[in-house]
């Protein structure tokens, strides 16, 4: 029986395999991107259509991780100076964007007869981009090194910088619950502060003495691992103070940019991400 269980799952493993072999090179070759190839090959072995994976949310849930690992060498490429320069499209083009689409969904809202908070706290969570799906994008065009993607990279960046004063400004305007103590409201922010100020002092004097320390031992299986550590550590963290996994990986690539063992880490990140992020545009599809 387990032996049937386990063929039955080695299946399903190689149908989906096989769907996304198919499917992702045949949209590329139509001009729609390997995005809209990984959706319809998870949907086509999802619930909704040959039923070999009825709980994809399972496999979303691990595949997130490609995300994170995209984040990351994203970041890898973001040096601090580079990001200090692009600091006016981040604050001014960013908020620019989030601004003007906040508001008009704010007042489409406010037509249907919504409280004024519900609408607004609604379309800030609206606006907010798949950061996945655009990178994802830029990417195979070839568009973020160009002055056209670091303007959408700028946009990306100042909206997963907005979360925590979204996380703020919801905590701000909930209701209080009758007996619960005033300041929990704020807990939650205060924890989103010191995760990133905790990541950030690791990040900046910890990280590079350890992989000084683990390049002497010349085991590349050892330098894989930390690389690892690294980006689930912070990912976890951040996680931990309700902020994204995403971002917090992006910070510690960021902050790993000039490292002398960037291109190492990224080489060694690079399988993960490529394997993860698929499966996690295929989870997205067997959701639909």
């Amino acid at each position: 029986m387990a032996v049937e269980h386990g063929a039955g799952d080695l299946v399903r493993i190689v149908a989906l395999l096989g769907a996304a072999v198919v499917a992702v090179p045949l949209f590329r070759r139509l001009g729609l991107g390997s995005v809209l190839g990984y959706l319809a090959a998870g949907l086509v072995v999802g619930p909704f259509g040959l039923a070999l994976f009825t709980e994809p949310a399972a496999i979303l849930h691990v595949a997130e991780l490609g995300v994170v690992m995209f984040l990351f060498i994203i970041g890898l490429e973001m040096r601090p100076s580079h990001l200090w320069q692009l600091r006016g499209q981040i604050f001014g083009l960013g908020a620019l964007q989030v601004g003007l689409a906040t508001a008009v969904m704010t007042g489409i809202l406010l037509g249907f007869g919504l409280a004024p908070p519900v609408p607004f706290l609604g379309a800030a969570g609206f606006v907010l981009t798949s950061t996945a799906i655009v990178m994802q994008l830029l990417g195979e065009r070839g568009d973020i090194a160009l002055p056209r993607g670091q303007r959408m990279v700028s946009i990306l960046l100042f909206e997963d910088l907005l979360i925590v004063p979204l996380l703020a400004l919801v905590a701000f305007m909930a209701p209080v619950v009758p007996g619960a103590e005033g300041s929990s409201r704020w807990l939650a922010v205060a924890q989103g502060v010191a995760a990133l100020a905790g990541l950030v002092v690791v990040g900046v004097w910890a990280l590079n003495p350890l992989f000084r320390l683990l390049a002497r031992a010349k085991a590349r299986e050892v330098m894989t691992a930390a690389a690892l550590l690294v980006v689930l550590g912070s990912a976890v963290l951040m996680d931990m103070g309700g902020l994204s996994m995403a971002m917090g990986a992006f910070l510690a690539g960021v902050l790993l940019s000039e490292s002398a063992f960037r291109h190492q880490l990224e080489a060694d990140i690079e399988p993960f991400r490529g394997l993860l992020l698929g499966l996690f545009f295929l989870a997205v599809g067997m959701s639909l």
